[in-house]
């Protein structure tokens, strides 16, 4: 229809972490198969699209974002028929396909850093990557003092002198995205996915590709904690120049019909930052880690929205709103901790005191509610439908992520928001594996799981799984909900309330003690029962007005 907005500016997009989500073959490990076999199941959930984490061929080092091919499908995931027969199927029901990019690094096992291997140092194959001499006496020191997002040095020396960056794993060299073979490759592979029908990309670490040319060592932290009040000057994250690059992807993205689209995952120091990646010849959208990263706090919650959508809007891009990931704890867990204190950008979301999961389950579900009213996008992580916490307590033998051993076991990683989805039936595996599968999944699954199965939700109105259901089909219904604005009521400073136009209200309680709802035609949805007209403390409502 002409005038139409783009999907994405109002998409609810479902993130599939494949290892985790549907095991097809039996083998314990998530697949194309099992996505295939699930996509009913997304459609009765009511998603606009699903982002795909990476599904290349790779050694596995990182679970995939060590990517080996990037125009090939991993044997541990299926073949690159199964991908767009996915596709197509998906597409059929209405449902868009957004795989991962991993554009900062590949493996090292990938072709490329093979060759630059066997060239030597100084050769052209190396000035694809970011290969240095050493410091100090015969250069046996670090080119830098950079570390690792993952634990220790960001730096690692072959047996013929040279260094090479990897700013996470050894096994995820980091490419020089200065080159401008690097940016042609890219572009190409952006090609042969678009004209296999994907609907757009999430760009991981989005804001690494460019490093400052004299590679200097890291600036002194900043003083104190939380949000800067001004852009710190850091040598590899987020640098003017990765705008241009970005610019690029734009124009290649343009060559195809149907709103393809990108998101970024990108850290910034502000939303001013952020709202660079989106400008109208930029990215189409950016993670909102900040409305993440808040504490079940309202005052916080306030400041990140009403900053988001005056950033965001400012360059006529939609915010959206994310409340857990691959890479952080599941917000029932964090919501669970009496202070739900807020994260700190790059600090390990670590258990904080005691976990009261009834409690943090009342919060998911009014974020949920929050979430879903507020303008612009939504990201669902596989398994919040269900309410799944984080399983805190695998044992060490079972922990797969590269964070622990770079550690030095000291960090248990991200491993407990990634264990498989429970399905069906009564113990493991769920229904995540066919039944008579002769393999475990890949993580252990908790013995206490069947009654959030998917299969134990269905048809109970109370549960989490229908709160999603009856939510993402209320809101495509409703006129007033997705992109657009929203004005604030006067309420308590323990409050969040909002008018959204036409006659939608949302009010979410964070007080201790119940709120008498404003007045209202009809109660649409709440996290919870409403009793007396009065709205129980860590819940949410949507009203008609």
């Amino acid at each position: 229809m002409p005038g139409t907005a783009p999907w994405w500016r109002s998409a609810v997009i479902y993130q599939v972490y494949i290892r985790s989500f549907a095991d097809g073959n039996g083998d314990g490990v998530g697949d194309i198969a099992g996505v295939r076999s699930r996509l009913p199941y997304l459609k009765s959930l009511g998603v606009d699209a699903v982002w795909i984490n990476p599904w290349y061929k790779s050694p596995q080092a990182d679970h995939g974002y060590d990517v080996a091919d990037y125009r090939a499908i991993d044997p541990l995931f299926g073949t690159l028929e199964e991908a767009e027969q996915l596709i197509e199927e998906a597409h059929r029901l209405g449902i868009r396909v957004i795989p991962d990019m991993v554009p900062n690094h590949t493996s090292d096992q990938h072709a490329w850093f093979q060759a630059a291997l066997a060239a030597g140092p100084g050769s052209p194959e190396r000035d694809r990557y970011v290969f240095r001499p050493g410091r100090g006496p015969d250069g046996a020191e670090p080119p830098n003092d950079w570390v690792s997002s993952f634990g220790g040095p960001a730096w690692t020396r072959l047996p013929d002198g040279d260094w090479y960056l990897h700013l996470f794993a050894p096994q995820q060299p980091d490419l020089n995205w200065r080159h401008p073979e690097v940016r042609a490759e890219f572009e190409s592979i952006l090609r042969f996915w678009f004209a296999r029908g994907v609907d757009g990309f999430r760009i991981d670490v989005a804001h690494g590709l460019i490093k400052h040319p004299e590679l200097p060592d890291l600036p002194p932290p900043p003083a104190g904690t939380g949000r800067r009040s001004e852009h710190l000057d850091h040598p590899h994250w987020d640098r003017d120049e990765v705008h241009d690059i970005y610019r690029g992807w734009r124009k290649v993205a343009d060559e195809f019909p149907g709103d393809r689209c990108f998101v970024a995952e990108a850290w910034a120091d502000t939303p001013e930052r952020l709202a660079a990646y989106v400008r109208p010849d930029g990215l189409h959208t950016a993670f909102n880690f900040d409305f993440l990263m808040a504490g079940w706090d309202p005052k916080d919650l306030r400041t990140v929205i009403d900053d988001s959508l005056a950033m965001l809007g400012a360059v006529g891009a939609p915010a959206t709103w994310v409340l857990s990931n691959h890479d952080v704890m599941r917000h029932a867990s964090r919501y669970g901790r009496r202070a739900a204190r807020r994260w700190v950008a790059n600090e390990r979301y670590a258990p904080q005191g005691p976990l009261d999961l009834e409690l943090g389950t009342r919060r998911a579900r009014a974020a949920a509610l929050l979430m879903l009213a507020l303008p612009g996008g939504a990201y669902i992580y596989q398994g919040e439908e269900l309410g799944l916490p984080e399983v805190e307590d695998l044992p060490d033998s079972a922990l797969q992520d590269p964070v622990w051993e770079r550690s030095g076991h000291t960090d248990r990683g991200r491993d407990g928001c990634r264990v498989p989805l429970p399905w069906s039936g009564q113990g493991a595996p769920y229904g995540f594996s066919p039944e008579g599968s002769p393999a475990a999944p890949w993580l252990p699954q908790p013995a206490d799981w069947a009654p959030l199965t998917a299969e134990a939700q269905t048809g109970d109105d109370t549960s989490m799984l229908e709160l999603y259901r009856t939510a993402l089909r209320r809101r495509r219904e409703h006129p007033a909900l997705g992109d657009g604005s929203l004005t604030w009521l006067d309420t308590p400073a323990d409050v969040l309330a909002f008018r959204r136009d036409p006659g939608f209200l949302c009010v979410v309680n964070l007080s201790a003690e119940p709120y008498e709802l404003p007045a209202h035609s009809a109660v649409l949805l709440t996290g919870g029962p409403v009793e007396h007209g009065r709205l129980a403390p860590d819940q949410a409502a949507w009203l008609a007005e």
